[in-house]
C-alpha cells in the first residue's frame, strides 16, 4: 500500500508523458496510442542536452567538494581534543537552524561583487560546499566515532601524518557513508531550482530543474503559453529517471549508513 502511494505519482508522470495535448490531463493510464515522439520533440524545442550536462557538472562538484570538505571537518571533531571542542561541534549544528533563505540576499550580492552570477563556471551554485554542511558533519563524524581509537594511534607511532590517518585509514573504513552522502548532496543539487533561478540567466546555462521551470512557464496557458504540458511532463522524466537509477544501484550503502550512524556518541 505505501509503496504504491510513493510509486503511483511517477506511473502518472510517465503515463503523461506518453499523452496528446488534449488527454494530458486525462484520468486513463497509458490510453493508446502512446507518443514516445513527446521525448525527441523535448529535445528539439529546447537544449535540455545542454541542460542534463550542466546539471551533471554542478551536482557531482557539489557532492564532490562538501564530501571532502564535510569529512574534514568531522574527522576534526571526532579525532582531536581541543578546548570547547563540543561546543563548537554544538555551534556548527546550531547552523541547521538558520533558514537557507536568510542568506539568498547576502550571497547574491556577494556572487555578483565577485562577477559570478551568470558564470560559465556555475561557481555560486557549487562552491559553497567548499565549507561543508552542518549534516554531513554531524553524519560523518558519527562514523568516525565508531572507529577503533587505537588505529590511529598505531598510525601515529609508525610516523603517519593527521592528513595520511585522515586519507588511508579513515575515509577507506566509512566509504559507506561518504557515498550516502555524495548521494544526498548530488539529489539536492540535481533538484535544487531556487539558486539556479538567481543566479543562472543565460537559457544556455540552465540546469535541469531551471530549464524545466522555463519549460512550464512557456507552455502554461494562464499566462498565454502554448498548453502543451505533455512535453513538461517528458522533461520531468528525464530528470527523475536518473536520480532513482542511482538510488537503486547505492541502495546497499544507505542500508549500511542507517545501520552503522549512531552506534557511538
Amino acid at each position: 500500500g505505501a509503496t504504491f502511494l510513493f510509486v503511483f505519482p511517477f506511473v502518472w508522470l510517465v503515463s503523461a508523458s506518453l499523452k496528446d495535448r488534449a488527454t494530458v490531463f486525462n484520468s486513463q493510464l497509458f490510453p493508446p496510442p502512446l507518443l514516445f515522439d513527446n521525448y525527441s520533440t523535448v529535445f528539439e524545442i529546447a537544449p535540455v542536452l545542454h541542460w542534463i550536462w550542466n546539471s551533471v557538472f554542478v551536482a557531482v562538484l557539489a557532492a564532490g567538494t562538501v564530501a571532502i570538505s564535510s569529512a574534514l571537518v568531522a574527522f576534526a571533531f571526532a579525532y582531536f581534543r581541543f578546548p570547547f571542542r563540543n561546543a563548537l561541534f554544538g555551534l556548527v549544528l546550531a547552523t541547521m537552524m538558520l533558514p537557507g533563505a536568510v542568506t539568498l540576499i547576502p550571497n547574491f550580492l556577494i556572487w555578483n561583487a565577485l562577477g559570478q552570477v551568470n558564470s560559465p563556471y556555475f561557481t555560486p551554485l557549487w562552491a559553497g560546499n567548499l565549507f561543508a554542511s552542518a549534516f554531513y558533519i554531524f553524519l560523518l563524524r558519527q562514523f568516525f566515532l565508531g572507529l577503533p581509537r587505537e588505529l590511529f594511534e598505531a598510525a601515529r607511532v609508525d610516523g603517519a601524518s593527521y592528513p595520511r590517518m585522515w586519507w588511508n585509514i579513515a575515509l577507506p573504513l566509512t566509504r559507506a557513508a561518504l557515498i550516502v552522502v555524495f548521494i544526498f548532496e548530488l539529489k539536492a543539487s540535481w533538484t535544487e531550482l531556487l539558486k539556479p533561478l538567481i543566479f543562472i540567466r543565460d537559457i544556455a546555462l540552465f540546469t535541469l530543474p531551471r530549464g524545466l521551470q522555463s519549460l512550464v512557464a512557456r507552455f502554461n496557458p494562464a499566462i498565454g503559453g502554448e498548453g502543451e504540458f505533455q512535453y513538461v511532463m517528458a522533461a520531468s522524466v528525464v530528470i527523475t529517471i536518473p536520480m532513482v537509477l542511482i538510488f537503486f544501484a547505492a541502495q546497499r550503502y544507505f542500508v549500511e549508513g542507517i545501520a552503522t550512524t549512531g552506534s557511538k556518541g
